[in-house]
């Protein structure tokens, strides 16, 4: 199976299925030097296990890290980092009955036409427990970040037809909350939705938004390695992520030019800022120094207790009501995984920025 590692300098691996013995990741390119502890990979894992709320899986996992190599007395070595999380709650018979037939709204169907076979046991490599090796490769990246001065933060901007008020806007209060929402008010509204849709069998999707603070200038390759690019794929590479879209997004369709272009201004000292930040941050696939803002739409999670018609493995049409431990919603989850995977982007095109010019490589070995 191709396609389980992401990057180019800064590059991760993930391995391992939902109903395995466990699950992780191989970070190669971290610099040595870091200080790093499983403390600090724990924080981000914390914020996506389950069972943490009764809008998430019931699923109970301690979700604790291990590291198995590249530290060394509290610091990076430079080499790889091998990082596991073990599975303790498997109840694979949960998932026996759905062997015969294809789940509507998962990857059951072309999984089985792609390989000629599926691991039936929630998901295997499809399942959402995959995520877990990039949000640990995640907080690696993140703290390599705030070295430099830049942080990534997310948090869900909606759920179903419920949005958060930016007047209202408290990122404090993002982790007080089960929905992952920076605005109380809303975060009450949308909780009673999810609760109206688990009385009715139902799940909702939702929008995830992620902002680059402290973005340096001059990151992202002007071709096919642009940075938005590269987001856009990160992000979409995250399992029930249907759009992504960079500033402005699917706004810009209905401006004008005038009133889509960011102007520039500056102050006496020559420091450059724009006026408004419709691009996100990003303009010719380059961040412009600007914060960078992105949006993940996830779909409503698939599973749900009500009856639906599908087909079993025979192509014989059935109605199905699945069963099992599923998510109502996605998004809260999933927060921290979109984090994740920006934050890595973010910094795998900063290690390549860094050989950009002739001047910058010069500088860096004469220090």
């Amino acid at each position: 199976m191709a396609g389980s590692s992401f990057g180019n300098i800064f590059k991760i691996t993930t391995w391992g299925e939902s109903h395995g013995k466990g699950i992780g990741v191989v970070v190669d390119g971290c610099p040595a030097g870091l200080s790093l502890s499983e403390e600090d990979i724990q924080v981000f894992l914390n914020r996506r296990k389950p069972g943490q709320s009764k809008y998430t899986t019931p699923r109970s996992e301690e979700d604790a890290v291990e590291i198995l190599s590249g530290v060394f007395e509290g610091k990076t070595t430079g080499t790889p980092i091998s990082m596991v999380v073990y599975n303790k709650t498997q109840r694979s018979g949960d998932y026996s009955e759905i062997a015969g037939y294809y789940r509507p709204g998962h990857a059951d169907y072309t999984f089985d036409k792609k390989y000629g076979f599926r691991d039936y046991r929630g998901g295997g490599r499809s399942s959402g427990r995959e995520t877990i090796g990039r949000v640990a490769a995640g907080a690696i990246a993140s703290k390599l970040l705030s070295e430099l001065g830049i942080e990534v933060v997310a948090y869900t901007k909606s759920i179903g037809d419920i949005e958060i008020d930016y007047d209202r806007f408290d990122i404090s209060y993002r982790d007080k909350n089960p929905v992952a929402m920076p605005d109380e008010t809303s975060a009450i509204n949308a909780q009673d939705l999810l609760d109206t849709k688990m009385q009715e069998k139902d799940s909702v999707g939702g929008v995830v938004e992620c902002v680059v603070n402290g973005m340096k200038t001059g990151v992202g390759e002007p071709v096919f390695e642009k940075l938005d690019a590269n987001l856009a794929k990160a992000v979409m590479s995250i399992g029930a992520v249907k759009c992504v879209e960079i500033g402005a997004g699917f706004e810009v369709s209905k401006k004008s030019g005038s009133t889509n272009n960011d102007s520039f201004t500056s102050d006496d000292k020559g420091y450059v800022t724009k006026r408004t930040n419709n691009a996100g941050g990003i303009l010719g696939g380059i961040s412009d120094g600007d914060k960078i803002v992105l949006r993940a739409v996830f779909k409503p999670t698939p599973s749900i207790f009500r009856e639906q018609e599908t087909i079993n493995k025979e192509y014989e049409n059935i109605n199905v009501q699945i069963k099992g431990r599923h998510d109502p919603i996605i998004v809260p989850r999933a927060v921290v995984v979109v984090e994740s995977m920006t934050a890595i982007t973010i910094l795998d095109m900063l290690f390549i920025s860094m050989t950009s010019t002739l001047r910058g490589i010069k500088k860096f070995f004469k220090e």
